[in-house]
């Protein structure tokens, strides 16, 4: 087994093993509960220096298992108690909490517990990352765009605050399981996108974190009170941009635009998922979200059999709802560069005059890149080489910036490629 894949396995491992011990010790003990997981992962790589066993997954549960007396010790509980955990009913019992329903249903209820109102949004994203998913501060710091001491102090605000609060590790019901699951998928949203279109510098799609989201919205479709519209969607969407993972960089870790794109590469059993997904979706056509929107956009690019065949009407229409729905910076300027496709270059320059490229923060360089081909198609070269200029110098990604130099070579020489990002 690969290093990449020990990591992988670690990270999903975590997850597992924090929320079902957290079930078993209660929230208040989470700290200690991370810390003696980390434990048994430096113990595996100790044991796994010569050879790796052969079912890693089952070794590190088994090991899980075994830290239930050691943390029942270290957290001064009664020795009376830590003492029949040795009996065989009682071994039973924890095997049984180590199911694969109850570690399901432990993942769910830290999901929820992520989502808890009483903690910022901020810090909910980096403790779903954490205590989910696994990763470590500084890997959530890199896609938060955050120092790792900054992701430090929200983690431990988050579990100060549930311990302070007194929050239940547990599915809310009610009206509010309404408002949490809105939350939780808000949260999953904004970990797949972190994925789709990373913040980090030298790594533009993360597969790791598109991976997770889509695992735990499976999790969460297992489970019929939290299955809705919104749900569904949000999983038909996630399918329907993981498709095209594989054609979005190439070996050289260069951006391959959607027109360049691959499209046998495109993952057709995701495809096949997505629209499944989609049609539950719509089943009651009284709910209609921001995912449905989305994802009816990313089945637009996924039906053309070619770049050309897009119908970026379509699309553009599906945009407008969009923006009326849920209105931002992002929607609007897709609408103008959907408008440049379609060659209405007084309809995107309308949109482009109304953005404030600052609402854009870390990604300001989209605003310039866009602006860069408005002034193309208009056959302004000055205009646009200021403009691509402007983006190249703002982005932070390396090949988002190695693309927009291509593209004012391709400008310089006054080429009649088309720009889509």
């Amino acid at each position: 087994m690969e290093q990449n894949n020990i990591d992988h396995l670690f990270r999903h491992q975590f997850g597992k093993m924090v929320s079902i011990l957290t079930r078993i010790f209660g929230l208040e003990h989470l700290e200690t509960i991370e810390d003696a997981v980390q434990d048994t992962f430096i113990t595996a790589i100790k044991a796994w220096q010569y050879k790796i066993p052969d079912n890693p997954e089952a070794w590190l549960t088994a090991a899980a298992k075994n830290r239930v007396i050691d943390l029942f010790r270290k957290i001064k509980a009664e020795d009376a108690r830590a003492s029949k955990l040795y009996s065989g009913a009682t071994t039973l019992g924890i095997s049984e909490m180590f199911s694969r329903y109850e570690i399901e249903d432990s993942q769910l209820r830290m999901i929820f517990t992520a989502c808890h109102p009483d903690l910022n949004p901020k810090e909910q994203i980096a403790f779903a990352l954490r205590t989910i998913s696994g990763f470590s501060a500084k890997e959530i710091s890199s896609g938060l765009l955050s120092s790792e001491e900054t992701i430090k102090k929200r983690l431990q605000r988050a579990r100060k605050t549930i311990k302070q609060n007194n929050i239940a590790f547990e599915i809310p019901t009610g009206q509010q399981l309404i408002i949490r699951r809105d939350r939780v998928l808000e949260v999953l949203y904004l970990i797949f996108n972190e994925g789709f279109h990373s913040n980090l510098k030298d790594k533009l799609v993360r597969k790791e974190l598109c991976g997770e989201a889509l695992r735990l919205i499976k999790l969460f479709l297992k489970k019929k009170p939290l299955r809705d519209p919104k749900s569904y969607a949000l999983f038909a969407l996630m399918c329907f941009h993981s498709a095209r993972l594989e054609s979005k960089i190439n070996d050289k870790n260069e951006i391959i635009d959607i027109k360049n794109q691959n499209r046998k590469l495109w993952y057709f059993p995701l495809m096949i998922l997505g629209s499944e997904a989609m049609n539950k979706s719509l089943e009651n056509k009284a709910v209609i979200s921001s995912y449905h929107l989305e994802a009816a956009i990313a089945a637009e690019h996924l039906r053309a059999p070619n770049y050309k065949s897009t119908n970026w009407n379509s699309i553009l229409e599906w945009y407008k709802k969009l923006n009326h729905l849920q209105p931002s910076i992002y929607t609007k300027l897709n609408i103008a560069i959907v408008n440049i496709e379609l060659n209405e270059l007084d309809a995107a320059h309308e949109m482009l005059v109304l953005l404030n490229e600052n609402d854009l923060g870390k990604r300001s360089y989209l605003y310039f890149g866009t602006l860069a081909e408005y002034y193309w198609k208009k056959k302004d070269t000055e205009n646009a080489l200021t403009n691509i200029n402007l983006a190249i110098a703002k982005v932070n990604n390396t090949s988002e910036q190695q693309y927009l130099i291509k593209k004012r070579e391709i400008i310089s020489s006054n080429s009649n490629t088309t720009y889509y990002k």
